[in-house]
């Protein structure tokens, strides 16, 4: 197969992504060219509304692989503003004047998303879509959202030649839309395995040094959290779960920042609870500390959290997991490493934490954890992308 001119359309740049794009340019079948509509997150005076404060990662999103932001012509430009605050007019020039092979599109929910799919449709460049949207979270939306959703996907999706599933759920999602099963191909959600198990492998050593960095070397074992204390990832209910268990040997820490913090803080205080820390926001490098002082990893996240990729980090670490039966990820990478609970369930979560905190093979399940997501990879991504290619570009 000769290469390929690939040009990938995304909202903006993301630390789980941006590596696997250096992968991919890197392919000898691969010509890539990535495509942002906003340069919002890189911006000094970037403040994630979500974490409440200036966010600047400490990892590199642009380097190794060819990008180019478009000019975005919103009234009101921001990827918080759905669906138009990116609307990329320019993205039909740089298709009709680049002379693409395929073009891939993560999601749909801009204006700058539509664009890309009409452009590519009336200069009849093949589409790859690929999306996160779990089958499991629309049985749980509005019935009037989702008929509103399908009269706009269904046109769509017949014009579409492939489908990047991420998971099963996912999978699930688009052959509830009758998208044929030879047009699915699966790219999991992923991130950089390499470095994060290099990380883990490189500072295991240090458990006990971490643990008394933050003076946490007298519990018997610590529970982690790691995301944004909003809503959506249900922290409360953790919190308060872990709190039912009246434990004052183990020891529960928040990593992360949010609209939840001061309820948390409220609740801490009310109840006298001297076991549950909340240490704030923490960069990627930063996180490694935590991670390597844990013995358990939970993600209770409710509606919205359509698979949630700090898990794959957590089973990097070899960790045992508990996430919410809403979250994205608990088809696929829940197996023999852990347990999944009814999400706002309380005294559900409260039992899963019990068995886990007192069980006597957690280095297995840890290891278990690891085993599985070996294959939630970059390399199975870049497998399903020249699968794809071969399928609907060069066998067509």
């Amino acid at each position: 197969m000769k290469k390929k001119k690939i040009a990938f359309f995304i909202s903006h740049p993301i630390q789980y992504i941006s590596p696997l794009f250096r992968k991919l340019a890197k392919n000898e079948f691969i010509d890539l060219r990535v495509y942002y509509f906003s340069d919002e997150t890189i911006n000094k005076s970037f403040k994630d509304k979500e974490f409440g404060k200036e966010i600047k990662w400490d990892t590199d999103l642009l380097g190794g692989y060819k990008y180019k932001f478009i000019k975005n012509n919103s009234i009101s430009p921001s990827i918080y503003n759905m669906p138009f605050g990116l609307v990329n007019i320019n993205s039909y020039k740089e298709i009709n004047n680049n002379n693409y092979d395929l073009v891939i599109v993560h999601g749909w929910n801009y204006v700058s998303h539509w664009i890309v799919f009409i452009s590519s449709i009336i200069l009849k460049v093949p589409i790859l879509l690929r999306a996160e949207t779990p089958h499991k979270q629309e049985l749980l939306k509005s019935k009037i959202k989702v008929l509103i959703k399908r009269m706009l996907l269904k046109p769509l999706f017949n014009k579409i030649s492939g489908f990047l599933s991420i998971g099963t759920q996912n999978k699930n999602f688009f052959k509830s839309y009758k998208v044929q099963e030879k047009k699915i191909y699966f790219a999991p959600y992923a991130i950089d395995n390499d470095s994060f198990r290099n990380n883990y492998l490189n500072n295991k050593v240090n458990k006990i040094d971490f643990r008394k960095k933050y003076n946490l070397n007298k519990y018997n074992k610590i529970v982690l959290f790691v995301g944004k204390l909003i809503d959506k990832k249900n922290p409360i209910d953790l919190l308060k779960a872990f709190h039912e268990l009246n434990d004052e040997n183990n020891c529960l820490v928040f990593v992360g920042d949010g609209n939840n913090k001061e309820k948390m803080k409220d609740y801490i205080q009310r109840n006298n609870i001297s076991n549950v820390i909340l240490v704030g926001f923490k960069n990627q490098s930063e996180l490694v500390e935590f991670y390597v002082l844990s013995d358990i990893f939970v993600l209770p996240s409710g509606l919205g959290e359509t698979w949630g990729l700090v898990v794959n980090e957590a089973m990097n670490y070899s960790l045992p997991i508990i996430v919410s039966d809403t979250v994205g990820c608990s088809d696929d990478l829940i197996v023999d490493n852990g347990f999944t609970f009814k999400e706002k369930d309380i005294d559900d979560l409260s039992i899963k934490l019990n068995k886990l905190l007192k069980a006597n093979n957690l280095d297995e399940m840890g290891e278990n954890s690891y085993n599985i997501i070996k294959e939630y990879s970059y390399e199975n991504i870049e497998k399903a992308i020249l699968e794809a290619l071969n399928n609907v570009v060069v066998g067509k």
